[in-house]
């Protein structure tokens, strides 16, 4: 099965090729007509605000607006149909529209692109892989060094409670905006980045305010087949300045389609479940009394992840209906095999969007291949567990007493503690669901 999409032709970037190059002055600042002090003040860029909502949407996907019409369509006309226009104008690296995709065979249902440039003209790691946690570096490319032309809208919560949509709006550089910008080197249509607060510098970690932000962008959307991720240094995040990615495309991702069971529901109604046979062991998060409900927990064990530097990748699903959360294995330990492949186990790939970078990997796609490429980055069984188990001890969980028939104790106090564990409190005992995982590999 082959996918294809309209085809535009597309240019190099002329505003994120490699420092030393030279950019047109367009008058003022520095000439790069950037995110920074030099270029801000004057600033217009357009601003779309939502409305905060305590529910979390229903089975449409989207909540309602008072007036049951937006001002602009948020998806498509506002951010796929700006991404178009910064296509036509060539702010691209290359044209992602032109690589080939197609479904691998199997029952998982695993997509492979062919995308060789990608590597070659995406731009390099600057910093260390082995630290979850590391400090903004303002001299390294972060976002504030884009060209405003590359920013798409601001994006932010109505002061009135309604919806609004400004289409020149001044850049309040006290307040520092969230903004969604192109992503120049995408991996499919709409490819795009969401950057809270940008202007703080944040280095790339997950706090609460961002997250949920995170999530008002996917409920917003309000389709499914538009989904945010977000990976952690270590995890194959590239950039450290806090974003998350989002793009369209309208195909089932395999994790998506992956069987769950489910593990406990915390106290605020959020109900937690695991995947199983998937290549990659993980969690998954929904419900809640509250949109805010559902959000604190994942942020919550997304900041036990870090602060234990252990690698996670996050995918915001099904409208911020549900989140997979998926802790890595340091880059250190993965097979000199994945590395050959150059393919990047983030969290697209690990939802089952595979991006190739040679046409031999390509042509030899397969659900096998797959499947062990991904497995690759999973953490093994004895492992899961005991994260699982203090993922839940952050997340400060309660079972009801239905759980509590299903439930038995969970080993882990006899086991080796997680690096930088020493301020979780090991003295309460964690309820696991019982039997085991297998990580199966199909023929």
């Amino acid at each position: 099965m082959m996918l294809r999409i309209k085809r535009v032709p597309t240019v190099v970037s002329n505003y994120q090729k490699d420092e030393g190059e030279d950019a047109a002055r367009r008058g003022g600042g520095c000439g790069r007509n950037c995110l920074q002090k030099c270029c801000i003040p004057g600033a217009k860029l357009p601003l779309y605000t939502f409305k905060r909502a305590e529910e979390i949407p229903g089975d449409k996907c989207v909540l309602e607006h008072d007036d049951n019409q937006a001002p602009v369509a948020f998806l498509d006309s506002l951010l796929l149909g700006q991404w178009e226009d910064r296509m036509q104008r060539g702010l691209f690296r290359y044209d992602v529209t032109a690589c080939e995709t197609k479904v691998i065979p199997g029952r998982c249902g695993f997509m492979a692109q062919l995308n060789e440039g990608r590597h070659l003209k995406k731009r390099p790691t600057e910093f260390r892989v082995d630290k979850v946690l590391q400090p903004f570096d303002g001299n390294k490319f972060n976002f504030t060094k884009v060209g405003q032309e590359e920013v798409l809208f601001q994006f932010d919560a109505s002061e009135d409670g309604e919806v609004h949509f400004f289409p020149d709006a001044p850049v309040d550089a006290d307040s520092s905006p969230s903004v969604v910008a192109i992503n120049v080197s995408p991996i499919e249509y709409g490819h795009v980045l969401l950057i809270p607060r940008i202007l703080e510098c944040l280095p790339q970690r997950i706090d609460r305010e961002s997250f949920l932000l995170a999530l008002y962008m996917a409920i917003e959307a309000g389709n499914p087949y538009f989904r945010l991720g977000y990976n952690s240094l270590g995890a194959f995040a590239t950039i450290n300045h806090l974003h998350f990615q989002a793009y369209y495309l309208a195909v089932p991702f395999p994790i998506e389609k992956a069987p769950t069971r489910k593990v406990t529901t915390l106290g605020d109604g959020v109900k937690i479940s695991e995947l199983f046979d998937y290549p990659v062991r993980g969690l998954v998060f929904e419900g809640g009394n509250t949109l805010q409900d559902l959000s604190n927990a994942v942020s919550d064990a997304c900041i036990f992840l870090q602060d234990n530097n252990i690698p996670h990748n996050v995918l915001i699903a099904d409208c911020g209906k549900r989140i997979f959360l998926l802790p890595q294995q340091a880059l250190g330990e993965v097979s000199s095999e994945l590395l050959d492949t150059q393919v990047n186990p983030a969290v697209w790939e690990i939802s089952g969007h595979m991006v190739l970078k040679r046409k031999k990997d390509y042509e030899e796609a397969s659900e096998e291949n797959a499947w062990r490429l991904l497995a690759e980055v999973s953490l093994s069984e004895e492992r899961f567990e005991e994260v699982k188990a203090l993922i839940f001890e952050a997340c400060s969980y309660t079972l009801s007493e239905k759980e509590d028939e299903h439930l038995t104790q969970g080993a882990g106090d006899d086991k080796p503690p997680l690096e930088g564990t020493g301020s979780i409190n090991k003295g309460r005992n964690c309820n696991m669901v019982s039997g085991t995982q297998e990580c199966l590999v199909l023929q």
